[in-house]
């Protein structure tokens, strides 16, 4: 008897292999974990800059977004003051991007000293309280390597989320990746990754988030820089559950190699209101502070998509904050930046 061929009515459809672009994206990362790794720092540091630069002329989506976000921060700046900090923005994003690359082969004292953290007290006597803590930034500097901190400088392993990339093949080398910076990584699945990040919090843990850009479906509004935007509401509700700290910090580049950073005092739970309107209060603040490091660091932030509603097209006041949320895909690259 004939055998009949797959894939008749009822089957369960073939599972998709990677688009070719995919396929690229996840080459061009290989590319450079593999490459930059392996030349002298200052080659690395000059072909990041020309890469850079050759990027901001070529004007492309990122780097127009990255102008009309810089327009926010910086209200007052000229057109021409506008493209000097979007190719600063540039040089910054790049020099993440090639210090990212290359940590792998840095030795632990080239992570030590390459960090300095004002205010660090904060950080380490919550950690050292069993609380647990909850530590938040934006996209400022480079997260990356404050992760590589946190694991050799504070010798603290940390719990983070991934969103499951495609292909397969380019999530496991983040994971694999960010593993290797000390932290527990978990895949981005909603209620599971909140529970299991409530666990370790009251286990007196260290979660580590960047939560600034929020495309899920439990963004909380928050006012920032004057326009409405949406944030995770993840944060707020952790710290209700399971009363660990939350710390808000930033990071920045002040032109040396040295990475600069701060830990801003605990955001307090409202003594008052329901469970969502106490997540509106606490993400409202955290708002205020990543914006106060934003404005003065603004070529820092390395927002390259559309990050308040009037350019996400988002509108109406959006469910409750319900905690599922811990972060925002990128649009342009489809990954999620959510380990700090």
């Amino acid at each position: 008897m004939a055998r009949k061929p797959p894939g008749g009515p009822g089957a369960a459809p073939a599972a998709a292999g990677p688009t070719a672009r995919e396929r690229v994206t996840d080459s061009l990362y290989a590319l450079g974990w593999a490459g930059l790794k392996r030349l002298p720092e200052p080659t690395a540091v000059r072909l990041g800059r020309t890469m850079a630069d050759t990027a901001w002329k070529r004007r492309g989506r990122g780097v127009v977004q990255l102008e009309r976000n810089l327009a926010r921060v910086v209200p007052d700046a000229s057109p021409e003051r506008l493209a000097e900090l979007s190719r600063a923005g540039m040089r910054s994003y790049l020099r993440y991007w090639t210090e990212s690359f290359r940590l792998p082969v840095w030795t632990e004292r080239m992570v030590t000293e390459r960090v300095h953290v004002h205010d660090l007290d904060r950080l380490t006597d919550g950690i050292a309280s069993d609380r647990g803590v909850i530590l938040v930034l934006p996209h400022l500097g480079n997260w990356d390597l404050a992760a590589a901190y946190l694991n050799i400088g504070l010798r603290t392993p940390f719990t983070t989320v991934a969103e499951r990339l495609k292909p397969e093949s380019l999530y496991e080398r983040f994971v694999a990746y960010r593993e290797s910076l000390g932290a527990e990584v978990l895949p981005h699945q909603g209620a599971a990754a909140f529970g299991t990040l409530a666990r370790r919090l009251r286990a007196g843990g260290l979660v580590a988030l960047v939560a600034d850009r929020d495309l899920t479906a439990s963004g909380v509004p928050v006012d920032f820089f004057g326009e409405r935007a949406r944030m995770p509401g993840a944060p707020a509700m952790l710290a209700q559950q399971t009363g660990a700290l939350l710390l808000p910090a930033t990071l920045w580049f002040d032109g040396t190699p040295v990475m600069q950073g701060r830990v801003y005092p605990p955001v307090e739970v409202p003594t008052t209101g329901d469970r969502r309107e106490k997540a509106q209060v606490m993400t409202q603040a955290m708002a205020d502070v990543f914006a106060a490091g934003i404005a003065e660091h603004p070529t820092d932030w390395h927002m390259l998509q559309p990050f308040w509603d009037a350019d996400t097209g988002r509108g109406g006041d959006g469910p409750p904050a319900d905690g599922r949320g811990t972060g925002g895909r990128d649009a342009d690259t489809g990954r999620r930046e959510e380990i700090g």
